[in-house]
């Protein structure tokens, strides 16, 4: 079943953009992929072109050797462009090996071990003195339609030209102490800071709340430093969720092995598909470490996602967008009429052959890219910071 062509799609979903590869093979199978790394698809795109010069022939069955081949075929190994590009390629090699056996990607991977997969939802008010009534009203929505894990926006998260972390720790651990008690304590909640902080401010931050205050922080710092991370873990007690910006089973190493991170937040579209997934998933398990899997894409990613969770056994919730107060569109049913569906808080899984998605080509075409950009943020001396 030799690989007969590789195509991709840059193409306007929502407020942002998504990167869709197909890979055909010579009998006519076609699989799917989607790329996790946002903002930055004309990269990925453009690795993808230069795995298709030499995948195109080779046998799409064959997916181990595939990922390594793409992963060793230049001098300089993975990064996460490369790493994205090999994510969605594995995806749909998945993807057609599961409609050519007519079994669904979780059977392959050795059969799911739940029948749904259970997910956390998150507010998008900030969590700030002006938006902290809607935010209390968001998660009780949310409570009520089943979530048990919640998780919020720093205060200043949405801004478009400037941030200033230390503003933005007072009143945002002011906010999670009346929050706290406005949903009760039964509920897990977390915070996400956008890896926007430093050492001394994110301990800063964790000693204003009262212990309990949440369950678990995510990505106060960016992911570059393992001893950086290694002395914040020491100031404070608050369990951590980092992960969604590793981009291999290297990277992820030091996180597990040190016991540096209580949730591991592997996003598959980044991290090098299914094949490099399912390894650090292995080596969480053997340090008692869950899986909370990163999920900001579509409906080929959350797919994805979800055959994953459904398979290994230190799953706690997986992230999801498709809930009706999400203002972000990427699961568009014109888009994908078929997909998998949110029932309450859980997705359930189904039978239908690959990743179960099918995507609307036709249409997809149409939808050419927007200009999109992240924000550049300032802090309010001139001086840039992390977005």
């Amino acid at each position: 079943m030799k690989i007969e062509a590789i195509e991709t799609f840059h193409c306007a979903v929502g407020t942002r953009n998504q990167l869709l590869v197909k890979v055909i093979t010579e009998n006519g199978i076609e699989g799917w992929g989607e790329s996790g790394l946002s903002s930055r698809e004309l990269a990925v795109e453009g690795a993808v072109k230069h795995f298709s010069r030499f995948l195109i022939g080779k046998d799409a069955r064959q997916i181990n050797r595939l990922w390594q081949e793409c992963y060793r075929s230049q001098y300089f190994e993975g990064g996460r462009v490369l790493t994205a590009a090999i994510s969605a390629i594995d995806m749909a090699l998945y993807d057609i090996l599961g409609k050519s056996l007519s079994v669904p990607v979780y059977q392959l991977l050795g059969g799911k071990q739940r029948d749904e997969i259970p997910t956390f939802a998150c507010g998008y008010s900030e969590c700030s003195h002006q938006e902290l009534d809607d935010l209390i009203l968001e998660l009780k929505g949310l409570i009520q339609q089943g979530f048990q894990c919640v998780r919020v926006l720093a205060a200043g998260h949405n801004a478009d030209t400037t941030f200033d972390p230390r503003d933005s720790l007072s009143e945002t651990a002011d906010c999670l102490v009346e929050l706290r008690s406005a949903i009760g304590r039964n509920v897990t909640l977390g915070i996400d800071f956008h890896h926007r902080l430093s050492i001394a401010e994110a301990a800063s931050f964790c000693q204003r709340m009262p212990r309990g205050t949440i369950d678990f922080l995510e990505e106060p710092l960016r992911q570059e430093s393992v001893p950086a991370y290694q002395s914040l873990r020491t100031m404070t007690e608050v369990p951590f969720a980092i992960g969604e910006e590793f981009c291999s089973k290297w990277s992820s190493h030091d996180f597990i092995s040190k016991g540096i991170t209580q949730f591991l937040r592997v996003d598959i579209g980044n991290i090098g598909g299914f094949t490099e997934s399912l390894k650090v998933a292995s080596l969480a398990e053997t340090h008692y470490i869950d899986v909370m899997p990163h999920n900001p894409l579509g409906p080929v990613a959350t797919a994805a996602t979800l055959h994953l969770a459904a398979v290994i056994p230190n799953l706690s919730w997986v992230e999801t967008h498709q809930v009706s107060t999400s203002p972000l569109g990427f699961h568009d049913k014109d888009l994908f009429p078929q997909q998998f569906e949110l029932h309450g808080s859980v997705y359930k899984l189904n039978g239908e052959p690959g990743l179960g998605v099918i995507v609307n080509e036709d249409l997809i075409r149409q939808r050419k890219p927007v200009e999109h950009e992240p924000p550049h943020l300032s802090k309010f001396d001139g001086s840039f910071t992390n977005w």
